[in-house]
């Protein structure tokens, strides 16, 4: 580990501890040349996860992506950014748990979808609004009767 400081290779470690619900850790570190303290983050990378696209193409899976579209779905919504992370972890974990490493995005936005419409149902409406392609009001006011 790199002190951000000084560029020094040697660093001790102060502290240690899980992150909540197991997902990396947390470490307090001190550098031997400057004296300086800093933490660092450690998270399991799983960069094997890929996207097949309507269009047939495959690109990476973009957690920021996926927050993104979250964001605009609750935007001026009463969701905290607690609650949008704790979706994505939860859309992550399961795509990480599958069989396979090839997700169709269409099972990226249905998940995204039964977890907004727990969550807040105008959040819910945005999200359907540009993942279902409305075209009309008929096709919000189709989806309003069916969340009743």
């Amino acid at each position: 580990m790199h002190c951000p400081y000084c560029e020094n290779k040697e660093t001790n470690v102060l502290e240690s501890r899980i992150l909540p619900l197991g997902e990396g850790m947390r470490r307090r570190r001190e550098c031997k040349k400057c004296g300086k303290r800093f933490t660092t983050y450690e998270k399991v990378a799983n960069l094997d996860l890929k996207v097949v696209k309507k269009s047939g193409a495959v690109e990476e899976f973009d957690r920021e992506k996926v927050m993104r579209g979250i964001k605009k779905a609750c935007w001026k919504r009463p969701v905290t950014d607690e609650q949008m992370t704790a979706l994505v972890d939860d859309i992550e974990l399961k795509l990480l748990n599958r069989k396979t490493t090839k997700i169709p995005s269409c099972d990226i936005g249905k998940m995204i979808l039964s977890r907004l419409k727990r969550l807040d149902d105008v959040a819910y409406l945005r999200f359907a609004s540009v993942y279902l392609e409305f075209e009309t009001a008929a096709d919000f006011a189709k989806l309003i009767t069916k969340l009743d």
